[in-house]
């Protein structure tokens, strides 16, 4: 059992103060950390105590100084808080704090994110994210069959699987079959390996690198293999067992003299680390979708007029979906939400962050997804394609176009560029469209229109929208309130 779990078991209670007090006193270990992390785990924890410093004056209380110092003192002391229901502004202020804690992955955040998941499914049992936070924190620590549960848990509460969770649990479930499978494999090509299952893993794992460390192969293999067994046995953690499955078929390589066992044995290993990694891949060649080119898609769009609708609440009011429909063609983005009323019902463009997986299975001629990292975006196309989904993909070439076709650099354009600000570029760098509308782009100042399931992710600051916005207006021909023309 490892550290992080022994903790967790004392960690378990949802009390709403007691967690806060966790967060507040986490908040001074991370100060001065030149972590990237931990700085970013920082800042949701500041934000965090300011919202539970509102909420918590909300009610009559003594004078007190103000400030940072105050707010931490306050959390630490414990205000009031609600007995039954946490509030929607602290739900999601707690539920940040969990997720970048998860993203540190060290023992002291994955303790408070427990703290923090306890304390979300106590106060709302039927909280999506809080399943879906659980269940991602269970898988870190290893714990597959509960994280399979608490997926579970999260599908039974939601029709839309933007985050692919089923593919997830199709993974983890393969995986958890193939490991099984490799085992019993192991049992059959190394018999004396029952002999010393019944034992502690570490013991036996120990005494078989002494053997292996004396040239006594014949020795060393049985207890490797038997503390692989135990392990299983003893339901250890899938990082440990997944670290000693490693270790002893690479010993293994140097020594085996059977290749055809051995290539049996490395063949699930590799077949079950793929599942864990990124779940099945039904069709390979993604539906027989058509990859196009930078060129391809420029002829693909020149001559045709193009409205780029945005997930905001004024398009959701806009009473324009027959305008909209009218274009020769209609992009959107990441999450939109069709109202066909206010958004028009065409798709024939969908651009999306290759992080998000909202939407992937809509129809549609064309899907261009963007991703800064080559090798991440690959990953992502290869878990969240649908095949059929799409006529047309783009290629690497369309992967990040103000980086890499424009080659704006960090040092002109700081943020990250989004989704809607890439495209947007392209279209006017392209410049073959004879009409070019922005249709609601209000930058979020009438909040966010998206499917149910994306409304609560956060409008981040990593992206720069007030230099987008003048990047459009200087280019804008006209504009009205709910239109905006660069050609």
């Amino acid at each position: 059992m490892t550290t992080v779990q022994k903790r967790r078991a004392r960690a378990r209670g949802g009390e709403l103060d007691d967690c806060l007090r966790a967060c507040a006193a986490h908040s001074g270990k991370v100060v001065g950390s030149i972590d990237r992390r931990r700085v970013e785990l920082g800042e949701q924890l500041r934000k965090l105590l300011v919202v539970w410093g509102t909420t918590a004056t909300a009610t009559p209380a003594a004078p007190a100084s103000s400030g940072a110092t105050a707010l931490l003192k306050r959390a630490v002391k414990g205000a009031p808080s609600p007995s039954s229901n946490i509030p929607a502004e602290l739900l999601d202020a707690l539920l940040a704090v969990a997720n970048k804690a998860l993203e540190c992955g060290y023992d002291d955040e994955l303790n408070l994110a427990l703290i923090i998941s306890d304390t979300v499914l106590a106060q709302r049992k039927n909280s999506r994210a809080g399943w879906r936070l659980r269940a991602r924190l269970l898988e870190t620590l290893g714990e597959e069959a509960e994280a399979l549960e608490a997926y579970e848990k999260y599908l039974s509460l939601t029709d839309d699987d933007g985050f692919g969770v089923r593919a997830r649990i199709a993974g983890l479930r393969i995986a958890g079959e193939k490991e099984r499978e490799l085992l019993e494999l192991l049992k059959g090509q190394v018999p004396g390996a029952r002999a010393f299952a019944g034992r502690p893993a570490t013991d036996v794992w120990a005494e078989g690198l002494a053997a292996h460390a004396l040239g006594d192969w014949a020795e060393a293999e049985p207890r490797l293999v038997g503390a692989l067994l135990s392990l299983d046995d003893e339901n250890a953690p899938v990082q440990e067992r997944q670290e000693l499955l490693s270790q002893y078929l690479d010993l293994r390589s140097t020594e085996d003299t059977d290749g055809a066992a051995l290539t049996r044995a490395v063949e699930l290993y590799a077949e079950q680390r793929r599942n864990r990694m990124r779940g099945p891949v039904d069709d390979p060649t993604i539906g027989g979708v058509q990859w196009i080119t930078l060129g391809e898609f420029r002829n693909q769009i020149a001559g045709k007029s193009i409205c780029l609708i945005a997930n905001s609440g004024r398009v959701g009011a806009s009473s324009m979906g027959a305008e909209i429909d009218a274009y020769d063609l209609v992009v959107r983005f990441n999450s939109y939400r069709i109202d066909p009323r206010h958004t028009g019902a065409r798709t024939d463009i969908h651009v999306t962050i290759h992080k998000h997986g909202f939407n992937w299975d809509q129809q549609v001629t064309t899907r261009l997804v963007f991703g800064g990292v080559s090798g991440d975006w690959k990953y992502s196309l290869r878990n969240r394609l649908v095949p059929g989904a799409q006529t047309y993909l783009g290629d690497e070439s369309l992967r990040w176009p103000l980086r890499n076709i424009g080659k704006v650099g960090t040092d002109v354009w700081s943020g990250i560029p989004t989704s809607g600000f890439n495209m947007l570029w392209l279209l006017d760098f392209l410049d073959v469209s004879p009409r070019l509308d922005l249709i609601g782009f209000d930058f979020y100042e009438s909040g966010a229109y998206r499917v149910q399931e994306a409304m609560k992710l956060a409008i981040t600051s990593v992206h720069e929208y007030t230099s987008e916005k003048a990047w459009v207006m200087e280019r804008a021909q006209s504009v009205t309130d709910t239109r905006i023309s660069l050609r």
